[in-house]
């Protein structure tokens, strides 16, 4: 195998398939990615039997070929190189890399013990990137991090149709997304539950290009697979065989007071505040009509901290605790100038969702009418109990 490319194209496609490689492997071989040339396209994998990510490169080949070569490592030589075409030769157990003048030699891995990766399942349907990767991003931080409880560990994905709707738990929030795609299939109907970290990753970095294909696999026992595209890039990851709650119930269906928030500036106010808020203590938000009142700490051994902000507020006064992570995680998904917040009770969880502007008129003026919710996004977070 002897090529030469482009040291920043090589760079690129080296460090998207590296982020995928596993940071313990079972077995060595799946710390190491493939190098494969065929004519003069050379291709860039990683599988850990999970997750799977595969980089096309247009090369000048000489002689194609394979080879296993240490991933981590690779990525770092080659994003150190120096800003000129890159050679690479494959000879015997050993890699040799020439840029400039720098050189490098590095011990090949047995490729012939790398497993098979995984075959993209068929096309479903397809979804513009930057929609797909602001959904994910959205829903994906409310999944939680315990791989005790894999079912949480995860983001549901349903199909129905011409749209796809998002979901994701970790039992004190949930989020909730829902965009149009173009199915391959008219009235299709699916419903999977997706690995939350391994699909934010590949919805961040597969943007490159307008589009991404989503294809899908459901085998039995778990064997199901996601498989993402784009341009010149493709990932696949086992779908999680785990029952994931029942989230439609637990949204509420009315609220008696609502409040609809300046994201910006309420969202810095609270920043403020919680600096003195202690591990585990909440935010504490005291609605009446026109503002908020944003209270944390309180004890002679901690840090007190109020900030007052303009909001609208339609309802009885009321006070409720957050958890100042959670609630500043549901306002930077909400990508609103304005948000919308409901509320049932203190003691039963708050809805945020986004505000859908109004239209202006020629004069550019605001036509007068109600702050009106955008149903795209909804992020529930459960309320803590304040003391007295």
């Amino acid at each position: 195998m002897k090529f030469r490319v482009a040291r920043e194209v090589l760079a690129d496609a080296v460090a998207w398939t590296a982020r995928s490689l596993p940071p313990r492997p079972s077995v060595p071989v799946l710390a190491g990615i493939l190098l494969e040339v065929d004519g003069n396209q050379l291709s860039v994998s990683g599988f850990d039997y999970e997750v799977s990510a595969r980089a096309e490169v247009d090369v000048h080949a000489t002689e194609g070929g394979r080879a296993l070569v240490p991933g981590r490592l690779l990525a770092e030589i080659t994003r150190a190189l120096p800003p000129h075409p890159v050679e690479i030769t494959a000879e015997g157990p050993r890699l040799a890399i020439a840029c400039s003048n720098a050189r490098f030699s590095l011990p090949t891995l047995p490729v012939e013990d790398y497993p098979s990766l995984p075959a993209m399942p068929s096309s479903a349907g397809v979804v513009d990137s930057d929609v797909f990767a602001e959904a994910v991003g959205q829903v994906a931080v409310a999944a939680g991090r315990d791989d005790t409880l894999p079912m949480l560990t995860g983001v549901r994905l349903e199909i129905e149709d011409d749209l796809i709707t998002l979901a994701a738990t970790d039992r004190y929030r949930l989020a909730v997304r829902e965009f149009a795609w173009r199915p391959e299939t008219p009235g299709v109907s699916a419903a999977v539950l997706v690995p939350a970290r391994t699909l934010a990753d590949a919805a961040k970095t597969l943007t490159s290009g307008p589009e991404i294909v989503v294809s899908l696999s459901s085998g039995g026992s778990g064997e199901g697979i996601l498989g993402l595209s784009g341009k010149d890039r493709q990932t696949t990851t086992r779908l999680l065989d785990a029952e994931f709650v029942k989230y439609r119930a637990i949204m509420p269906s009315e609220s008696a007071a609502h409040a609809v928030l300046p994201v910006g500036l309420f969202t810095d106010a609270a920043k403020r505040v919680a600096l003195v808020a202690e591990r585990g203590t909440p935010l504490r938000c005291e609605f009446t009509p026109g503002q908020v009142t944003l209270r944390a700490g309180g004890t002679d051994d901690e840090g007190q901290a109020e900030e007052r902000c303009d909001v609208e507020f339609d309802g009885e006064p009321l006070t409720i605790g957050f958890n100042p992570t959670f609630l500043l995680d549901g306002l930077a998904a909400v990508h609103t100038p304005r948000a919308r917040m409901d509320f049932t009770s203190p003691l039963k969880p708050a809805v945020l969702s986004g505000v859908d502007e109004p239209a202006t008129d020629d004069e550019g003026d605001a036509p007068a009418r109600p702050a009106e919710r955008s149903g795209s996004y909804r992020y529930l977070i459960m309320p803590v109990r304040l003391p007295g």
